[in-house]
């Protein structure tokens, strides 16, 4: 589905809110992640209408990459990306399928930072990995860059409560408090009466390697010392590494691998594991032990 952002020519008339004097202390930082991409104007109109309400942000590109209208791996990378940034950080995110319909938008505090956009569920794993979170839907139109397009919130809602937030503007001024923010499925994998943990690729990366959502809480040292082995797709993954080179050479061994975002990839040499097993995303991985041989 295309998205269009364009507007009328009645609409070429904007005010933007007027500029609040910043500390003198460290800039703030304001990082976005969207599935824009760099070549339209969508990123440039977002960071000129932060940098026209604070001239004093710094603003990172986390990516804009995003697949279009992927909620899931705007999810994955936002959880993967944020615990790098030092508290005090706005991030907005914009995967936003919905926008100009009745979808909610909302400023979350988790982990001593903030983060706006469209409520659809792209904050659904900060919320798992936070302990303590506040979410509010922002309603304040005070702060919005006027007039608003149906079609590009990420420049007029969502670009102009970050710039607020990051001169002072505290949350509860923006709106109410929530309780019942748009989830996607828990990372969580699922345990069986067999002894099985269920779990499922949650991303496959541009090299091809699946990570999965297990995590040393499901998988420990010694279960992969005691013959701990993964099925996916039909095929057994029995071989794990602790590097990509570990033990040389080429070829189409899949094996498991932990990787920076401490989940546990299923990865291959120099290959793409996703090829390889011919999966997708949402694919199903079993997490088995071996049978205990049986007494005689």
């Amino acid at each position: 589905m295309t998205r269009g952002r364009g507007e009328k020519k009645s609409d070429r008339r904007v005010t933007v809110s007027p500029r609040r004097r910043v500390s003198s202390k460290r800039a703030p930082l304001i990082t976005l992640l969207t599935d824009f991409g760099t070549t339209d104007y969508f990123v440039g109109s977002v960071k000129g209408v932060i940098l026209s309400i604070n001239p004093a942000a710094r603003v990172v590109d986390i990516t804009h990459e995003i697949p279009p209208q992927d909620i899931e791996a705007a999810a994955f990378t936002l959880l993967a990306a944020y615990p790098s940034f030092p508290a005090g950080t706005v991030h907005v995110a914009v995967v936003d399928p919905g926008v100009g319909s009745t979808r909610r938008a909302i400023l979350v505090e988790a982990a001593g930072q903030v983060f706006v956009g469209p409520d659809n569920g792209i904050f659904s794993y900060v919320y798992e990995a936070a302990p303590d979170i506040r979410v509010f839907e922002i309603t304040n139109q005070k702060y919005f860059r006027k007039p608003v397009s149906s079609t590009f919130n990420g420049r007029d809602v969502f670009a102009p409560v970050a710039a607020a937030v990051s001169t002072g503007i505290k949350p509860s001024e923006l709106g109410k408090q929530i309780r019942d923010p748009i989830l996607l499925a828990s990372l969580l994998p699922e345990k069986s009466g067999k002894g099985t943990v269920r779990g499922r690729i949650i991303h496959i990366d541009r090299f091809g390697n699946c990570i999965t959502n297990i995590t040393a809480r499901e998988l420990t040292e010694k279960m992969i010392a005691d013959g701990a082995y993964l099925v996916a797709k039909g095929a057994k993954v029995n071989s794990f590494q602790n590097f990509f080179s570990e033990h040389g050479g080429r070829g189409r061994k899949v094996f498991g691998i932990w990787g920076s975002a401490g989940f546990l990839e299923l990865a291959a040499k120099d290959k793409s594991a996703a090829k390889i097993l011919k999966v997708k995303r949402g694919q199903t991985i079993d997490l088995r032990m071996p049978k205990a041989p049986q007494s005689a």
